[in-house]
């Protein structure tokens, strides 16, 4: 039988992300930082490729990117509502990971498996923050997907992409459990 750490599994069961907007200062130094995109890195990743990479944002960069949002909305002649949403996210954040999703040519390799091993080191990253003690969000929205936006403020290649960005401080409050999927009706048995 396996041993099982049922310290893990509780944790599984019972995380829950903190709203961006929840998470203030302090946030971790960048020692405990790197701790956890280290922790992160550990997901699996097929050919061992390592299809991402990170980008941090200080609270100084998040206003630089907050103006850039702003900017680029108004040239995309975008609602207000769009404005607002995607310059919030930097104006109210004090430190993130924006992961990077890196295709690498591969014979072997699938595109479509690299996306999904940058998927699980987001996942990994908010659980590893969540994990430590700090709350945690993953977030894109529209600037992530705006190609202009991503080369203005992460210089992002041609064949790079954000995948999430992962916020991290101290949180103020605790959300109330939100509905989980009923495991019974999406799961089949062969």
């Amino acid at each position: 039988m396996p041993a099982p750490n049922p310290d893990a599994l509780h944790f599984l069961q019972t995380r829950r992300s903190r709203p961006a907007k929840t998470l203030t200062t302090p946030v971790p130094d960048r020692d405990t930082l790197m701790m956890l995109l280290t922790t992160a890195a550990r997901t699996p990743d097929h050919g061992k490729l390592e299809p991402w990479r990170f980008v941090v944002i200080d609270r100084a960069a998040m206003a630089r990117l907050a103006d850039l949002a702003e900017a680029r909305a108004n040239a995309l002649g975008l609602e207000a509502e769009q404005i607002t949403k995607g310059r919030t996210q930097f104006d109210q954040g004090n430190l993130a990971v924006a992961v990077i999703e890196v295709q690498r040519e591969s014979p072997k390799i699938p595109a479509l498996e690299q996306t999904y091993s940058v998927g699980a080191v987001c996942l990994a990253l908010l659980n590893a923050a969540l994990a430590a003690g700090w709350g945690a969000s993953w977030l894109s929205g529209w600037p992530s997907h705006d190609r202009i936006f991503r080369e203005q403020a992460f210089d992002l290649a041609p064949h790079e992409r954000v995948a999430g960005i992962i916020h991290i401080g101290t949180e103020t409050s605790a959300p109330p459990e939100r509905p989980r999927p009923d495991v019974e009706a999406i799961t089949t048995w062969l």
